[in-house]
């Protein structure tokens, strides 16, 4: 499955949503207690507006002639999080496995429409995704993160993905995870506006170390939750590091992350904008085949990326 997974990656130009918190909270008015959107798939009346969210990128794909990842609405639901919101261990398990049920009755609507859909449990930090002051050990990591792992693999999901990884011990102890439990991984940084993680490893020398720990088992490396200009001089350099990259899910604000912590409206920035960017983005990664959005895009950033990449 990795090997075609990867024939996949390399060969096709694949599209994925924007930034699902942001766009339930602030355009659709809806309350996410602690961020959390998985919260929503115990809730039937709202499994209309979640299946119309991944509808409205989907048609976007199709009008492109695009692939699509489509990735579960679980950031949020691991066990710190999930205790926090009256989740018990199995509870969180039922939650993971259920989102994936959610996307496989997605895909199969345009199973005709879109020749390659992929399906990712996605996975986000234990603690919040705008510190690094809490690291956990790689074998701690790989334990906590075992249930979202393996609730994944259970439920037949193409592959996991780890988003907005603020520090190395993390990722690592997801990719050791996905390895035991044998499904494909793809493991996702976040960066200040000084180009490198909270933590203060910069993007190289994560890839290299996990690269190095894992036998390159991550199936691609990707940046999210940062404006392209926070990232732009670190893929510059010309290094073998960044030919791992090959997604991008980029902020549409300019904004750190402590501004947009403590911001009270959206910041969509300039969605024309955000697409030269990522033009300016694919000339510099040479093997970049995924883009996405995060905090602040919607529909109309994805429409404008795909405008600017085509």
């Amino acid at each position: 499955m990795t090997a075609s997974l990867k024939q996949i990656i390399n060969t096709t130009t694949i599209l994925t949503d924007g930034g699902l918190e942001t766009d339930l909270i602030f355009n659709k008015k809806i309350n996410l207690p602690h961020f959390a959107a998985f919260v929503l798939l115990d809730k039937p009346s709202y499994t209309t507006t979640l299946k119309s969210y991944y509808y409205d990128y989907l048609d976007i794909a199709k009008k492109n002639k695009m692939g699509f990842i489509l990735e579960s609405p679980t950031w949020r639901a691991n066990k710190d999080w999930g205790y926090t919101l009256g989740y018990n261990e199995n509870d969180l398990i039922e939650v993971n496995q259920k989102a994936i049920s959610l996307l496989e009755g997605i895909k199969a609507k345009y199973k005709n429409d879109i020749k390659t859909i992929l399906i990712s449990g996605q996975i986000g930090p234990r603690h919040d995704a705008y510190e690094a002051n809490k690291i956990m050990s790689v074998q701690t990591a790989k334990t906590y993160h075992s249930l979202q792992v393996d609730a994944f693999k259970k439920a037949g999901a193409d592959l996991t993905t780890a988003l907005t990884m603020t520090n190395i011990p993390e990722a690592l102890g997801i990719t050791q995870a996905a390895m035991t439990s044998n499904i494909p991984v793809v493991i996702s940084f976040t960066v200040e506006t000084h180009g490198s993680l909270p933590s203060g490893e910069s993007l190289s020398k994560a890839i290299n170390k996990i690269d190095s720990e894992t036998n390159s088992y991550p199936l691609y490396y990707m940046i999210n939750c940062a404006h392209p200009s926070h990232f732009f001089n670190q893929i510059l350099i010309d290094s073998e590091w960044k030919y791992r990259i090959q997604g991008i899910r980029a902020n549409a604000s300019c904004k750190s992350h402590a501004e947009l912590d403590e911001a009270t409206s959206l910041d969509r920035g300039d969605a024309l904008e955000l697409g030269r960017w990522y033009s300016k983005i694919k000339r510099h990664l040479p093997k970049l085949s995924v883009y996405g959005g995060c905090c602040g895009t919607d529909t109309a950033h994805i429409a404008s990326i795909c405008r600017h990449i085509k």
